[in-house]
């Protein structure tokens, strides 16, 4: 059995955030029903059609689901909607701002019919406050928690190459959901989660806040290389592959220099890292010496033999045919409107448990039918539906 199993998740979710949240529920088991607008669904199926026809971003985000399209502007559409909340342990929802309380979709309401059920709602800004009604997506929540200020080149800010904020804001909403599902548990009783994207990268950013208390420099912007600990980032080896390598602390700098860089001279003068970053470009010249001698092969065995951390910089290519997830046998195959596409199990390793369901990518309003068939709808009722374009 999986942990969720049994649970009905009911999600009101376009983009990321919510939809990366609700496939973690679907992944442990729930019955995710993604209600989408007639026609058109969720704008992610849109963004590309790089995966065989389909939306990267909408497969990764939507296996496992049930696709029930409903016009939440039609009386029928949301009288549907709160049937099936009547029995739902979960509500989640990324809608615009205001517009889920404006449809009467908050906890308090829904808790009248179902006291049982979760709600969650993710935001930008959260409720209160000049940005509440603020639009907001992944970069500009980049770009206004500070991420970008710390990320990139010296020259050249960037924010990150994934959608860190949806992610931060979804996988906070996850875990929530989690709590407060246990806390229901043992009280009966659901509750409402407010996530806003803006505080989940707030809390990413605690480091640099802490580092820049009392109006102290932010850490400069390294690249691929860390801003505050030397060395520990990328260099290049003879045969024009990158190393990456971390030297967290004084122990491992004397075995670097001892056994990796073949150069215990350099232990004394640079102990410290606060010393090792302030030379770090003298130390860059006589590290990338040493590596240029080497292949990336030779560098690994030298660091590894020192137990010195290192990581190739590998291409997604590469990622692909990863040994360590291929030995681990992670990859296996979902179902989608496209034909099988290969896809990761989820990195939760729960002993005893069913393995995840990893069921097929939805095709909009492939479930419609059958779901209204279980609220009691007769075919001729969904043909009305339908020419009533409610659904």
């Amino acid at each position: 059995m999986r942990p969720l199993e049994g649970m009905l998740v009911v999600t009101l979710e376009h983009a990321i955030a919510a939809p990366f949240c609700t496939r973690q529920l679907a992944d442990l088991g729930a019955r995710v029903i993604k209600v989408e607008r007639p026609g058109e669904g969720d704008f992610a199926r849109a963004y590309d059609s790089r995966t065989h026809g389909l939306a990267s971003h909408f497969v990764w985000c939507n296996r496992s689901k049930e696709s029930l399209t409903l016009d939440l502007k039609h009386p029928e559409g949301r009288a549907i909607l709160q049937k099936l909340l009547e029995r739902a342990d979960v509500l989640v929802q990324n809608l615009a701002p205001g517009a889920a309380a404006r449809m009467g979709l908050d906890h308090a309401r829904l808790a009248a019919v179902n006291p049982r059920i979760v709600v969650c709602g993710i935001s930008g800004y959260g409720d209160g406050g000049p940005y509440t009604e603020k639009k907001a997506y992944d970069l500009l929540i980049q770009s206004e928690s500070g991420f970008v200020s710390i990320t990139g080149t010296p020259e050249h800010p960037s924010k990150a190459g994934l959608s860190i904020a949806d992610i931060a804001a979804g996988m906070y909403a996850y875990s929530s959901i989690l709590a407060a599902l246990l806390e229901r548990g043992r009280t009966g009783q659901g509750r409402q989660i407010e996530i806003s994207m803006l505080e989940a990268m707030a809390e990413w950013m605690g480091y640099p806040l802490y580092y820049t208390i009392d109006g102290q420099p932010p850490p400069v912007r390294a690249g691929a290389a860390h801003a505050s600990i030397y060395p520990y980032g990328p260099f290049t080896c003879g045969d024009g592959k990158q190393v990456v390598l971390a030297v967290q602390h004084d122990r491992e700098w004397t075995t670097f220099c001892e056994k990796v860089l073949l150069r215990p001279n350099l232990v004394q003068p640079y102990l410290g890292n606060a010393k090792r970053l302030a030379e770090r470009e003298q130390l860059r010249v006589v590290i990338e010496q040493v590596c240029a001698t080497l292949t990336a092969a030779q560098l690994v065995e030298r660091l590894d033999a020192a137990q010195i951390a290192n990581g190739q910089l590998n291409e997604i290519a590469d990622l692909w045919q990863h040994p360590q997830l291929a030995a681990r046998g992670r990859w296996t195959q979902i179902d989608s409107p496209a034909g099988p596409l290969p896809a990761l199990y989820p990195p939760h390793h729960l002993q005893g448990s069913e393995p995840p369901p990893m069921g097929p990518v939805p095709a909009l309003g492939a479930h419609t039918a059958a779901i209204l068939g279980e609220l009691g709808f007769a075919d001729a009722d969904v043909a009305r539906l339908r020419a009533a374009k409610a659904i």
